[in-house]
């Protein structure tokens, strides 16, 4: 069936880039000047580090809601620091927000330009529907990318509120578009939260093209897609076969 729409998430579908297993530098140092050497270097990438740990772990967890940018980062890594330097963090929450969120090494998937101008090219109105702690960066890395344009809406948790799996995230998407979910496909990478999503907002069809976060979900505990693609180039053949 022809999509009435087609939404996809963003890491892991549109862009991805290698396991980050550190803080970024640019922002520790960052927030090494913001403090102006109250903390150590180490101290900040640790308190960074444990607190992605953190935050991942309760992002695991089926939350109908998304936290604000400062209830994450006061939850999870400036919990223990000085009241002080708290509250230098809080009065530069949006741009540390953007800055841990961003990453030097996106890029878009194989294929996916092509996926997209496909659609665009037959009329299917396109939309991001991403989970992130910032939707600013997604759309900045889109836009210097040279797709940010293709997309009628971008959905991003950290400014709807929710997060995936709560189906709000696709509505929310097909609303300001004035298409019905029962008519869209939707793209992901995660059983758990895209997959799932999927379901729970009655989309027409749920796509799963695997990257790494894939293969650490047990297949067995969380909805089936109705197809698998490997990478953009099989989204592609799969919207030309559906047109």
């Amino acid at each position: 069936m022809r999509p009435g729409a087609l939404l996809l998430d963003f890491g892991g579908v549109l862009a991805d880039a290698p396991p980050q297993r550190a803080a970024p530098p640019e922002l520790v140092l960052r927030l090494f000047n913001l403090l102006k050497g109250r903390m150590t270097p180490g101290q900040i990438q640790r308190s960074l580090t444990e607190g992605a740990a953190a935050w991942s772990r309760w992002r695991d967890e089926d939350w109908p809601d998304e936290l604000p940018q400062a209830e994450v980062w006061e939850r999870f890594v400036i919990a223990d620091w000085p009241a002080f330097d708290q509250v230098a963090v809080r009065g530069a929450i949006k741009s540390l927000s953007y800055e841990w969120a961003w990453r030097n090494n996106w890029a878009l998937r194989p294929g996916i330009r092509s996926a997209l101008d496909l659609g665009k090219a037959a009329g299917i109105p396109l939309a991001v529907v991403s989970n992130t702690l910032s939707g600013a960066a997604h759309r900045d890395f889109l836009a210097k990318a040279g797709v940010g344009h293709l997309f009628r809406v971008q959905v991003y948790s950290d400014e709807a509120g929710v997060r995936k799996p709560n189906p709000q995230m696709i509505w929310s998407a097909t609303d300001e578009m004035a298409v019905s979910p029962r008519t869209c496909w939707f793209v992901g990478d995660s059983r758990r939260r895209d997959i799932l999503c999927a379901r729970r907002a009655d989309v027409a069809r749920a796509v799963l093209m695997p990257s790494a976060r894939t293969a650490t979900e047990d297949p067995d505990r969380w909805p089936q897609p109705d197809d698998t693609v490997t990478d953009g180039h099989g989204l592609a053949a799969l919207l030309a076969h559906a047109l």
